[in-house]
């Protein structure tokens, strides 16, 4: 079935990092997709949030059963108000003020054929199998995405059937690889040698070609078939009768689509494919797949769940899986497994509640996979998957839990006593966790911590710190936000919303950063009264200084971070556990370093445009400050040595920033220069040294390969792109000098209307990004395969205040 795409615009601000991973179009189609959700405890409800963040065009609740205390440990969109309501009814509107672009409806009824016609993907939560069946049959049959989502306690499963012929358009979530070339020969079949050795092409993949000079048929030419050689050159079909290759040309990676087949329920269930890494994940995973069919048998015959830690409800679970039909191979085969009857008994024991973590996990991974057959980037699961924590469980039989302690009490915390028991739970409320980071991952602990009680209790509370504020781009991922939240602090929004989800919650929001400038207020007294820390931080420098803290007061930490749709998360115990170590790829990704000509006029990749933006807001924001606040006790007698250099870094740093603004017009004023001089003047100035059709000395372009030749811009307060860049630039430039600013996009427009242009020797450049550096006049890097004779002294914005001795003069000193 075809997505819809949406006439709706779409909110580039909102979804900016949804966008990074995935792409516009795909985007477009998330944007005009219908999604029918059945089932609305916890599990329903982390699926519902995701779907609702992530900005599916809408999304139809289905679920008429009340509301009951178990609920309340899981499913955070309901209160003790809301007892006896239908949850979809109750829950609507809360899901739809987390994205008010998104349709957020309620079926009633039963699920029907007619009714499934109208939908793309149909998620299925906590459901019976008898339902399962029916609707997995049905959306088979109508070619609708079906996806069942469950867990059972400590355990939970995900089935995906996209269909007997699902198109994956991107298979892979890697970039596609590209490298320069240096030689393709002409014959039958045609060699191509790249210029660096170590390449990752492989045998059979497809490739595309672009600025070739000589040999221009190949340039954009349909996809060709590349075999790779043992010398690591690459066969590309026949070239003989092409012109001779001259110089330069990239070639480039075609992903190629690929189809998947997936089975229908009622078969996969006796064929069931799992996502495991080894034999012996795979014999586990098929254990609980019995688990679960006897778990579905025993609802079935009793009309209810197993009773808590009941043995005599355990052992008939155990009866019934041994009983049911073998699994079955690929081949239609019986599969000679044993039963791992130990393994199904715990879960069995431990089926009756709801936790809010498991929720939480496969919530996630059930509305990725959505993502997934809409978008149709990136492979599907084929077709279950099984996770389960029954590690969490006490090792010593004697330490579980009995009967009587998991009994309901009648309150919000029944789902999680009837797995882990009222011991526990007391436990758990008299906690004191220190959670560092009030982001995408920190709200998501936050909320899991009110759910689960964690120092919900007269002695226990959590303690949240984060020093940012609420911008509009972390509405599309950090749950406890909402739109009128943006601009206050996130941790003191965080700690309110925590709070609203459990009353009975303690949070204490602080903004100060936790680094070694606030280390006293983070002493030895507020480190004495946590039992742990959760990091939730964005960079590596800081999870290592956590880290850190953590070993010096033997103190537990709780360590998880995303990149795009992977993720991670890790425990480390003080002497019992290896330390924090960030993997060295990971390390390398984040500080990899450019040569700075690159960053500013050669960018190629995205990692260099993000890294010219951090450079720039570095540049402009803070070095300039600490520069001259790091300055402000000067010697009062300048005939002292230091006093003549605080002078002359005071007057390098102010000819930069040419006066200090006194209005928000003056702010703005400043912005729409930065930009002219970021986007016009600064590409003409580098046109007019490397004009688009210069020439090297070995006859290739300069303008050729990954090396595309910019156009200067003309600001247009129409285009959003560029009206935000200034109402960010101003909004920056105001906070750094204590001025108030504006997020009045219109207000902006009509002062853009009355403001010109500033002349182009008028322009103060930019702040040199190290003052050291640019002292010594080595700020513009070459990359390493660029002649440097070509190049000549650097016409970049940095070098004006240099080379203008008025403009580097600029006006006496003073204090931001």
């Amino acid at each position: 079935m075809t997505v819809p795409e949406t006439s709706k615009l779409l909110d580039e601000e909102l979804y900016s990092r949804q966008l990074y991973v995935l792409d516009l179009p795909a985007m477009q189609k998330i944007q005009g997709a219908k999604v029918l959700l059945s089932g609305l405890q916890g599990l329903g409800a982390e699926v519902a949030k995701n779907l609702v963040l992530m900005g599916v065009g809408s999304l139809t609740l289905h679920d008429p059963y009340p509301t009951c205390w178990s609920d309340l440990a899981a499913q955070f969109f309901l209160s003790e108000q809301d007892l006896e309501r239908s949850r979809a009814e109750a829950s609507q509107e809360p899901v739809a003020k987390l994205n008010r672009a998104v349709q957020v409806c309620i079926h009633t009824g039963d699920i029907t054929e007619e009714l499934l016609l109208d939908f793309q993907v149909v998620v299925l939560t906590t459901s019976k199998l008898e339902e399962q069946l029916k609707v997995g049959a049905l959306c088979h049959k109508l070619g609708v995405c079906f996806l069942v989502a469950d867990t059972r306690g400590l355990v939970g499963q995900l089935f995906c059937d996209f269909g007997e012929d699902f198109t994956v358009q991107d298979p892979t979530e890697a970039e596609p690889l590209t490298a320069a070339i240096q030689h393709i020969s002409q014959g039958s079949p045609g060699i191509l040698t790249l210029k660096t050795e170590a390449h990752n092409f492989y045998d059979g993949g497809l490739v595309t070609f672009s600025g070739i000079e000589g040999m221009v048929e190949l340039n954009g030419c349909d996809p060709r078939p590349i075999h790779l050689q043992e010398d690591g050159t690459l066969e590309i079909g026949d070239t003989a009768n092409f012109s001779c290759y001259l110089s330069g040309g990239t070639v480039t990676e075609v992903k190629r689509p690929k189809t998947v087949s997936h089975k229908p329920l009622d078969v996969a269930l006796l064929q069931p494919h799992v996502v495991a890494q080894s034999s012996q994940e795979v014999h586990r995973a098929r254990c609980l797949h019995q688990a679960f069919r006897a778990l579905h048998q025993f609802q079935h015959l009793n009309g209810r769940l197993p009773q808590p830690w009941d043995p005599v409800d355990a052992e008939m679970v155990v009866g019934l899986a041994r009983s049911l039909e073998p699994l079955k191979g690929t081949g239609g085969e019986p599969l000679e497994e044993s039963l791992d009857e130990a393994l199904v008994r715990t879960v069995a024991l431990s089926s009756a509640g709801g936790l809010s973590p498991m929720a939480a996990l496969l919530g996630a991974v059930a509305a990725q996979e959505v993502l997934k057959a809409i978008s149709r980037k990136f492979m599907p699961l084929d077709q279950w998957l099984y996770f389960d924590a029954l590690d969490c469980l006490p090792e010593d039989g004697e330490h579980l839990p009995k009967p009587e302690d998991c009994a309901p009490r009648h309150c919000r915390y029944d789902g999680q006593i009837a797995v882990l028991g009222a011991g526990f739970q007391e436990k758990l409320s008299r906690q004191h966790y220190f959670l560092v980071g009030a982001g995408a991952i920190g709200c998501e602990l936050l909320k899991g911590f009110a759910l689960v009680g964690l120092g919900a209790g007269a002695s226990g509370r959590v303690t949240v710190a984060d020093m940012d504020y609420i911008e509009r781009s972390n509405l599309s991922r950090q749950f406890l936000f909402r739109t009128e939240d943006i601009g206050r602090p996130k941790a003191e929004v965080a700690a309110e919303a925590a709070h609203r989800l459990n009353s009975d919650l303690q949070v204490i929001p602080l903004t100060y950063p936790l680094d070694p400038t606030t280390e006293h207020i983070y002493d030895n007294n507020f480190f004495s009264h946590v039992d742990g820390v959760a990091a939730a931080l964005d960079s590596f420098q800081a999870r290592h200084y956590v880290a850190a803290r953590c070993t010096h007061y033997l103190k537990p930490l709780l360590e998880a971070g995303t990149e795009g749709t992977s993720g991670h998360a890790s425990v480390f115990m003080p002497w019992v556990t290896e330390t924090y170590r960030a993997s060295a790829s990971a390390i390398d990704s984040e500080n990899a370093t450019y040569p700075v000509c690159t960053l500013r006029h050669f960018p190629s990749t995205v990692e260099h445009t993000v890294q010219w933006a951090r450079d720039e807001f570095e540049g402009l924001f803070h070095l300039s400050a600490e520069t001259i606040n790091r300055h402000q006790q000067a010697p009062t007698s300048l005939a002292e040595p230091d006093g003549l250099k605080v002078l002359t870094v005071l007057q390098e740093v102010l000819g930069v920033l040419r006066e200090r603004p006194q209005t928000w017009k003056d702010c703005v004023v400043w912005a729409l220069g930065h930009w002219q001089l970021c986007f016009h003047n600064g590409i003409m100035q580098l046109l007019n040294r490397f004009p688009p059709n210069k020439v090297l000395e070995d006859g290739t372009l300069f303008w050729s390969g990954s090396k595309q030749c910019p156009q200067p811009l003309e600001f247009d307060a129409s285009q959003d792109t560029h009206l935000l860049y200034v109402l960010a630039a101003a909004n920056l430039y105001a906070q750094m000098h204590g001025l108030p600013g504006s997020r009045d996009q219109t207000a902006l427009r009509e002062l853009l209307k009355s403001l010109r242009l500033p002349v182009t020797q008028h322009l103060a450049p930019i702040f040199p990004y190290d003052l050291e550096l640019a002292r010594a006049s080595a700020e513009f890097v070459p990359s390493p395969d660029m002649d440097l004779d070509l190049l000549g002294p650097p016409e970049g914005a940095c070098w004006a205040a240099r080379k203008d001795p008025e403009v580097a003069a600029g006006p006496s000193p003073g204090t931001i």
